[in-house]
């Protein structure tokens, strides 16, 4: 698991130093990555526990939805604490360091997000 985070960390802040800037392409570009991530999780936890095709298709659902409730519940607290922050313009657009930071803890709570659901289901089998 902490491959998955340190690679997933890499790749968002590789795709926020080089990856596209525009509107689109670079919200669809983070998301290809926040997909990939939940995938990785879960094939990774269905692998080491010998899941069966009924566990590989349990695992693949709850990490998505896990990284999904993930990603939304960030985008929320970002919207709470950018106000606060007093930037000049939108955080994207400016190169303040906390853009790196927050790039960095979406990738962690990504993780986290699909990993967690797995950790509830592991006790209810």
């Amino acid at each position: 698991m902490k491959t998955i985070t340190l690679l997933a960390v890499a790749a968002m802040l590789l795709l926020e130093v080089f990856g596209p800037t525009s509107s689109v392409g670079g919200s669809m570009s983070f998301m290809l990555v926040f997909v990939v991530v939940m995938l990785a999780v879960a094939i990774y936890e269905a692998l080491s526990n010998k899941r069966g095709v009924m566990g590989w298709i349990v695992n693949l659902f709850a990490s998505i939805v896990g990284g999904l409730t993930a990603v939304a519940l960030i985008g929320m607290a970002m919207e709470a604490v950018l106000p606060y922050l007093r930037l000049e313009g939108s955080l994207a657009s400016s190169q303040h360091p906390l853009k790196y930071v927050v790039v960095a803890a979406m990738a962690t709570f990504v993780v986290l997000g699909s990993w967690i659901p797995l950790l509830v289901l592991n006790r209810l089998r």
